[in-house]
């Protein structure tokens, strides 16, 4: 008489545990998801929404209190004025930010102009055509992006005092294309690299050009990479300030540099409080515009995770 095989018994009960629970049917049931796991990534979230907005907050608060209680330890808005923003407006102390601003928006949209041309071009190079040394170009393109900006700080100086250059928006412009092109190479190469290339064959079979077919075919795919990318390039440039710090003169000089130097009514005291509201108007509609575009930024951004 052979003997019962008992093993599957066996191997159930070593598996169950007093934590395992049992349906009516005999079915163990799983077990119940912990709260505080699903909750991990929402706290996650909300520590880093913390951290980054915490001092956006606080400068927010401090521009809009009053300069005698610019140094109060109270979180919440007290002691409402204007006058901070009336400070940094006005030119009787001599500030200028307004023709700050009015600099740094030229200085940022033709870097982003510029950036965005040669950088959409030689995206398109790396991506689709193949040509020796290629990655010799990839790499030198990388080499730059790593290159810390201080190190070029004497050289360009001294390069653009021989030529005459200081103080001029030439002497901004140009340095600020050097950091955000390989920023918009690498973004747009990944993108051209992922668009499916039936489409442009297509196109060169009905009789375009490789210039018509990039102009009617992978430019209009390509907007959304190319819009997100034109709004990094822009940020970049807005917030630069080493550089323009040493190149620039009062009248080409922009709000980075600016606020830096800010001037009040006494000259052994740095007008915190209009500091602050200067920074609030020069912060607020980068946010605004984050905000706004928010869905075009996070589209440009995965769109090249199109696949053919």
């Amino acid at each position: 008489m052979s003997t019962p095989n008992t093993s599957h018994g066996q191997h159930d009960a070593e598996s169950w545990s007093p934590a395992t629970s049992l349906d009516d049917d005999g079915v163990v049931k799983p077990p119940k998801p912990n709260p505080l796991k699903r909750l991990g990534p929402y706290l996650g979230a909300l520590f880093i929404l913390i951290w980054g907005l915490a001092p956006f907050y606080w400068m927010v608060i401090t521009a809009f209190r009053d300069d005698a209680f610019t140094f109060s330890q109270n979180p919440l808005p007290s002691h409402f004025t204007l006058d901070n923003f009336k400070t940094a407006l006005g030119t009787s102390t001599g500030n200028n930010f307004l023709a700050a601003i009015g600099n740094s928006v030229f200085i940022s949209l033709a870097t982003t102009l510029l950036a965005i041309v040669f950088g959409v071009l030689a995206a398109y190079a790396l991506a689709r055509i193949d040509f020796r040394g290629k990655f010799v170009v990839t790499g030198v393109i990388l080499a730059a992006s790593m290159f810390p900006g201080v190190a070029l700080l004497t050289p360009l100086f001294q390069l653009f005092s021989d030529m005459g250059w200081i103080g001029t928006y030439r002497a901004l412009i140009i340095p600020n294309i050097s950091f955000a092109l390989p920023l918009t190479i690498y973004t747009l190469t990944s993108f051209f690299n992922d668009l499916p290339w039936e489409l442009e064959e297509a196109a060169r079979v009905d009789g375009a050009s490789r210039a018509t077919a990039f102009r009617k075919i992978i430019l209009p795919l390509a907007a959304p990479a190319i819009f997100t990318t034109a709004i990094l390039a822009f940020i970049q440039t807005w917030n630069e300030y080493m550089l323009a710090s040493q190149l620039a003169n009062r009248d080409s000089e922009p709000v980075t540099v600016a606020i830096a130097r800010f001037a009040g009514d006494n000259p052994y005291t740095p007008p915190h409080a209009a500091i602050m509201a200067a920074g609030a108007l020069v912060t607020v509609p980068l946010v605004i515009m984050v905000l706004v575009f928010q869905r075009r930024i996070v589209s440009g951004l995965t769109s090249g995770g199109l696949k053919s």
